[in-house]
Parts: C-alpha cells; sequence; structure tokens
C-alpha cells in the first residue's frame, strides 16, 4: 500500500481514538460531545505530523501552518486571529484588546455613529467589512456585541440608544455573511463607563460598541 494511504489511514483511525476518549456527555441533552479544545489540540497534533510526514507538496506545507494554530489549542487559534484583526484594523480607530483567550474590540461612538444616531456611519463600512472577513475565517468563535453611553441624559434614553447601536452593528456584520446565531446584541447604557462621566474627555471613550471574541466551547 502506498505510504501516503497508509498515513491517511492511521490518521484517521487515531483521531477516532483520541476523540472518542475524550468525549463528555452533556448533562441538558444527554449526548456525547467533544469541546473544541480538545480537537483542536488533539485533531491538530495527530493530523498535521501526519501530514508533513506524508507529504512533500506546497498543499501539505501550506496546511502544517495552520496546524501550528491547531495543534496549539485554542490560545493560538486567538493569537492567529488577533493578528489578522490588527494587522486589518490599523488606523481604523478601532482598538484591539486582548484579555486571556478573549478579544475585545472598541468601536468609539463618534467613529461609528453621528451624534444621537444609531444607523452605522458609511465611513465605517470598510472597517466592519474587515472585521467580517477575519471573523468569517475563525468560525469557531461567537461574538457579544455590547452598545455603551456616557451618563449624560435619561438611563432609558440610554439604555434604548445603546441597545440600538449594539443591534446596527450586529446585523452589518450578519448581511456580511457571519451567522447570526454567532452573534449576540445587547445595550447597558452608562452601567460600565471605562472612563470618568465628569469631563467631555472620560464621556467620549465612554460612548462606544465593543464586540467580545471568544473561543466556542462545545
Amino acid at each position: 500500500m502506498h505510504p501516503r494511504i497508509i498515513s491517511k489511514v492511521a490518521a484517521t483511525l487515531v483521531i477516532s481514538l483520541v476523540i472518542s476518549a475524550c468525549n463528555t456527555i452533556n448533562p441538558y441533552t444527554g449526548e456525547q460531545q467533544t469541546s473544541r479544545a480538545v480537537k483542536y489540540g488533539a485533531i491538530g497534533g495527530v493530523v498535521c505530523g501526519l501530514i508533513g510526514a506524508a507529504e512533500n507538496s506546497r498543499r501539505a506545507r501550506n496546511a502544517g501552518l495552520g496546524c501550528g494554530a491547531i495543534g496549539a489549542g485554542v490560545g493560538a487559534y486567538m493569537d492567529s486571529q488577533e493578528a489578522e484583526l490588527r494587522e486589518q484594523l490599523a488606523g481604523t480607530g478601532v482598538q484591539v484588546e486582548r484579555v486571556g483567550d478573549e478579544l475585545n474590540l472598541i468601536m468609539p461612538g463618534n467613529v461609528t455613529f453621528d451624534t444621537d444616531e444609531y444607523v452605522v456611519r458609511q465611513q465605517f463600512y470598510p472597517a466592519l467589512d474587515s472585521v467580517s472577513q477575519v471573523l468569517a475565517k475563525y468560525a469557531d468563535t461567537r461574538m457579544t456585541v455590547t452598545g455603551h453611553t456616557d451618563s449624560t441624559g435619561s438611563r432609558d434614553y440610554n439604555y434604548n440608544l445603546s441597545n440600538r447601536r449594539a443591534t446596527s452593528v450586529a446585523n452589518y456584520l450578519a448581511q456580511r455573511g457571519i451567522d447570526q446565531s454567532r452573534l449576540i446584541a445587547q445595550g447597558v447604557g452608562p452601567d460600565q463607563p471605562i472612563a470618568s462621566n465628569d469631563n467631555e474627555n472620560g464621556r467620549s471613550q465612554n460612548r462606544r460598541v465593543e464586540l467580545q471574541i471568544v473561543a466556542a466551547q462545545n
């Protein structure tokens, strides 16, 4: 039998054994499931080694580049996504923050929307297009879009505005091909400030939309 065929058969057998050993029972459905963290590490580590041993083609070398992130687990998967987002969003006004295995995109209100409006500015479309392109490549993530305001004005008004702004961003991403099941939109008004509301500089920082990106666990 050709060595390439042998390697593929071996990969299939080893993956099956590894995944079956790591299956757990979902307490809500009673069904077996395997966490994506296990899949990244177990499948990536096994398959990538076999690809390198079996083939010398350019396809194998390219596959090996992705294997580094997959085999290393969720952290490296998010590392790769972070690098692409930072590259794509440089100069757009969107901040990219990393907290553990979580990515936060901070979109300033004055860049994303006109004053007291919740329709995304056309000038901001290219930035959101770049975000959607990267998110489409990393399908094993889910996102929470959160709208924030400063403390000026009534709380009801601020909650309503923050929710509509978050929904506008989420809807735009969905229109650009991001599965709506991966998106949650919410508005929290002035409840989560990142700066003082006692001066205009602080208030301008608090008026924002944040996109929190995390790896799906199952």
